[in-house]
């Protein structure tokens, strides 16, 4: 009987061990994917606490609001393992302020935290897109990529013919002249035409400005191409508005060398809370159809009235 018991009890401890074993090394595996996942954000590969990394911040579709890329921005400069980071934009533009305000953060950035910035340009990088691109140490392209469209836009549907037909009147009654300027349901007068021509120059001028500083072009010369023509990935290299030919792998390997990380750095990039469903997919795609139309077909009008460094595409160039 004793040896039986001992034998139990040996028995008994093997099962706690191999328990305690277990629990371990769940606990281990639960502390790495909280730190793997730390701001939702994840390394392409399994990786050690502190390797060096390259943080992705993918600017997809028209800018209407800045937040949610400073936000991306901030939190991969905040980190100890993330010595550069890589745009990779594929967007016509937005709103001005949207634009400025991620390019102000970008320059904060760099000044900041002294992080290697890099821009990948995809199918589209125009207007606003190229605007926050300026801001990179050094811009890649694809030689179709699409970019420039240097210049400022804003425009809204008037409707004052159809309120005639229908016998409606709007009223309006203003404090001054021009609060009401841009009245859908009146044409302008000469001087609101003037007004709203002399804040669209004031907003170009910016434009040109910031492009002139960062590029370390002539302000003449940025002026000369700034009339809101779009031009190719190659044609944007002759004329210095970007650095490099190159994809978005491309881009990778040169922020890594610029930043002097070794072979063994990986990307950083935001991960989803979820996996994609057929539900997210669809939702994903109504919801670029609705930019893509806004943008394109009815300008951004459609998206409230306002000033935008957005290009007005003639029709889709790619497929969904």
């Amino acid at each position: 009987m004793p040896e039986a018991n001992r034998e139990r009890k040996k028995g008994v401890w093997i099962l706690w061990l191999f328990a305690v074993g277990i629990f371990t090394s769940f606990f281990v595996f639960c502390v790495f994917l909280v730190w793997f996942g730390l701001n939702g954000y994840s390394a392409d590969g399994f990786s050690l606490p502190g390797r060096d990394k390259i943080g992705l911040v993918e600017i997809t579709g028209p800018i209407y609001t800045s937040e949610p890329i400073i936000q991306q921005l901030d939190d991969l400069a905040g980190r100890s393992d993330v010595h550069a980071l890589v745009l990779r934009i594929d967007s016509p533009g937005g709103s001005v302020v949207a634009a400025q305000e991620v390019y102000r953060e970008l320059r904060k950035i760099k000044d900041r935290d002294g992080l290697v910035i890099l821009t990948s340009m995809g199918n589209v990088a125009a207007s606003g897109g190229y605007y926050i691109a300026c801001a990179s140490d050094l811009i890649m392209a694809s030689p179709g990529t699409i970019t420039g469209s240097i210049g400022v836009i804003a425009s809204w549907t008037q409707y004052d013919e159809l309120l005639n037909w229908a016998k409606l009147k709007d009223v309006v009654i203003k404090s001054g002249e021009f609060k009401d300027a841009g009245n859908p349901a009146r044409a302008l007068t000469t001087e609101e035409l003037a007004y709203h021509q002399a804040l669209v120059d004031e907003l170009h001028a910016q434009f040109v400005g910031a492009v002139a500083e960062s590029r370390g072009l002539p302000v003449d010369a940025v002026a000369r191409l700034s009339d809101g023509r779009v031009v190719t990935g190659t044609r944007a290299l002759e004329l210095e508005l970007i650095d490099e030919i190159g994809n978005l792998s491309d881009a990778v390997e040169r922020a890594a060398d610029l930043a002097g990380l070794d072979d063994d750095h990986q990307l950083l990039h935001r991960r989803r809370d979820r996996p994609l469903n057929l539900m997210d997919l669809m939702e994903e795609y109504l919801l670029r159809r609705v930019a893509d139309g806004l943008a394109g077909s009815r300008g951004p009008a459609g998206s409230g009235s306002g000033f935008h460094y957005l290009w007005r595409a003639p029709s889709r160039l790619e497929t969904p």
